[in-house]
């Protein structure tokens, strides 16, 4: 059984209830309110939110001698609430307790409704005894409100000569924040906190480097594993913290990127990669509560599959643990697939892949989807939304680079995927295309594209490729498409992946929430890209592409504008991408060494355009030894 909480709703968009109650910075309250409501004795519990269970999911509550429910919406009464029957509220004032618990934030006018119906001698507590303080929010008259709760959690490491480099903006500012902070707390592996400490921002968009040896410096740490807590303060715009996250080595040739772990736990991941033949994958489990997870809640099974192997360890309040594949599903073997019986346990996870070489890459599994039917208008439409929803992804330059895609299903109505694939060279020319047909749930199907051009060059050398549905198989479809996307160092036999979901692109016509849009209704039809950059020794690259779901503007009005640490603009670049086309480069080829130099440490490149929207992927390099490639985070 999954945790009794509400986390994601797609009517009414991220919930606020399970971060407030779970935020490390009020545990200890937590704990101390249940205490006081033990010792005072018989306890009734005033429900008019139906937020009682959510506590329940995530606290202890054996200790209390709780004598009956209460509930304020009538068509609520006489469910099972805490194992006992729902009352109205209106009889409460005929039961003899010492306490009543209001289960609400924001209680006054909750207290005050039902002031005459309070037994007497007994006292109120409610959950504004577990509120954060005032400084630390946005909207200080709605406590819930989400923008009150941009949170994140983070896989970070300072160990076996690996460390970990966070990296985000304030883009908060660009939205009206002008006081802004984040606030951080850092696990280890067992859950104890290292540290806990402020990033005060400054009203500028500028970038925030949070670098694991410097924190261990900072602290006095010693090497450690586990999870960093994020919270954005007094911000504006977005109720997310989104980072992108490297891994690197003391020597700079350890490199492996991934991205922001979508804040919100949910009941099942897919898109785990099965190890290769001397392959290991390790599945970092990173408990997002307060609670433990218990043995036997976290299971993995072959996609397709009912038989589950469940963990048998428990997992401590936020605590982080390296499950191996192998030890639960040791027949799995690439290309098969993953799926995780996550509980909401965990925000989205971190998986990583240990080659027998000992090369190492960081990647992310996604949300599989619970309440997705199949959506017959999808196919009906594509005569004015063209190709509909697509999967844009690199084809990198193929002299170098080997490139891979395999089809996730990622949602468990999907029993069957209608797919194709297109190719386009960089100029925006379809070269050609692939039908998968339609792929069974269980079944695997991992796609070279040296096999698709059969071995024939791109006409510029790389280009990209779209993952889109195929409608002349089969039109029950849901717009859920995913894909992960595997590349190979022919140099070097060193490989890095990501994977990310379908959407309409570039059309004006609206079908839903797509084409998406960060800010507003859609369609989103502009670029707002951050781009972060390595160190001097290492270079950074960028995958700009240009994707239409049906024909936009001939030729995107591309910036590419260079900022220092502090926001400070030093120099930019405009280029123009053709309609479906792409365009890869490098951070050292397109700015000089004097405007590298002026920019500066921790600077970083935002992507902007007017006239369309661009997905874009970027990666650091490192001569012929490594690389990491992920998709990029927009705002």
């Amino acid at each position: 059984m999954a945790l009794n909480i509400e986390v994601f709703s797609n009517t009414k968009g991220g919930q606020s209830l399970f971060k407030a109650l779970g935020h490390p910075l009020i545990v200890t309250k937590a704990h101390a309110l249940l205490d006081r409501l033990a010792d005072r004795g018989p306890v009734a519990i005033y429900d008019p939110l139906n937020q009682i269970e959510s506590f329940a999911a995530l606290y202890n509550l054996s200790r209390l001698n709780v004598v009956a429910v209460f509930v304020q919406e009538a068509n609520t009464i006489g469910e099972i609430v805490l194992g006992q029957e729902a009352k109205p509220v209106t009889e409460l004032q005929n039961y003899k307790v010492a306490a009543v618990f209001l289960v609400a934030f924001d209680a006054g006018q909750y207290h005050q409704q039902i002031k005459h119906l309070i037994p007497a001698g007994a006292e109120v507590f409610t959950l504004d005894a577990l509120r954060l303080p005032d400084d630390m929010l946005t909207n200080r008259s709605r406590y819930l409100d989400p923008l009150n709760f941009a949170t994140n959690f983070a896989l970070f490491r300072d160990m076996a000569g690996q460390h970990t480099r966070l990296v985000t903006a304030n883009y908060w500012a660009g939205y009206g924040a002008r006081d802004s902070a984040l606030w951080l707390c850092l696990y280890n592996e067992v859950g104890e906190i290292l540290a806990q400490w402020q990033i005060p921002l400054s009203p500028a968009v500028h970038s925030i480097v949070i670098d694991s040896r410097q924190i261990r410096e900072r602290f006095g740490l010693d090497d450690f594993v586990g999870t960093l807590f994020l919270h954005g303060l007094r911000i504006a715009g977005h109720d997310v913290v989104k980072y992108a996250l490297d891994i690197y080595g003391e020597n700079e040739q350890v490199l492996s990127c991934t991205h922001d772990a979508n804040a919100w736990p949910a009941e099942l991941y897919a898109g785990l990669p099965a190890p290769a033949v001397g392959e290991k994958v390790i599945l970092w489990v990173q408990n997002s509560h307060p609670c433990p997870i218990p043995a036997g809640k976290i299971g993995l099974n072959l996609l397709g599959s009912s038989q589950t192997a469940w963990l048998n360890h428990e997992i401590p309040p936020f605590g982080t643990y390296a499950l191996n594949v192998a030890e639960l599903i040791p027949e799995a073997i690439w290309p098969q697939q993953l799926e995780v019986q996550a509980g909401k346990y965990f925000v989205r996870p971190r998986y990583e892949v240990i080659t027998a070489n000992n090369h190492q890459r960081i990647a992310h599994a996604n949300v599989e989807r619970v309440d997705l039917k199949p959506d017959v208008q999808i196919s009906k439409l594509k005569t004015w939304l063209g190709k509909g929803y697509l999967l844009p992804a690199p084809v990198l330059p193929q002299g170098r680079w080997q490139s891979l895609i395999l089809p996730t299903p990622m949602a468990t109505s999907q029993q069957e995927l209608p797919v194709k694939l297109l190719i386009y060279d960089a100029s925006g020319q379809e070269i050609t295309s692939h039908t998968f047909g339609i792929i069974a749930r269980s079944h695997s199907v991992c796609l070279d594209i040296d096999a698709v051009l059969e071995r024939k060059k791109l006409p510029g050398g790389y280009g990209h490729m779209e993952l889109m549905y195929d409608f002349k198989v089969a039109t029950e479809v849901d717009g859920w498409l995913h894909g992960l996307f595997r590349y190979r160092d022919r140099v070097n036999n060193y490989s890095a992946e990501t994977s990310f979901g379908s959407h309409i692109f570039n059309t004006i016509l609206t079908y839903k929430d797509e084409p998406q849009s960060y800010t507003g209704r859609p369609p989103g039809l502009s670029t707002r890209l951050f781009l972060r950059l390595g160190s001097t020794s290492v270079d950074t690259f960028c995958h700009l592409i240009y994707p239409v779901s049906s024909p936009w503007h001939p030729r995107s009005d591309t910036q590419l504008v260079l900022c220092s640490s502090k926001g400070a603009e030093v120099a930019h670049r405009r280029v123009a991408i053709p309609c479906s086309g792409s365009l890869l480069w490098y951070y050292q080829d397109l700015f000089n060494k004097y405007e590298r130099a002026r920019a500066g440490q921790n600077a970083y490149i935002l992507i902007r355009d007017l006239s369309c929207r661009l997905f874009g992927y970027h990666g650091l390099i490192y001569g012929d030894e490594t690389f990491s490639l992920d998709h990029m985070f927009g705002f």
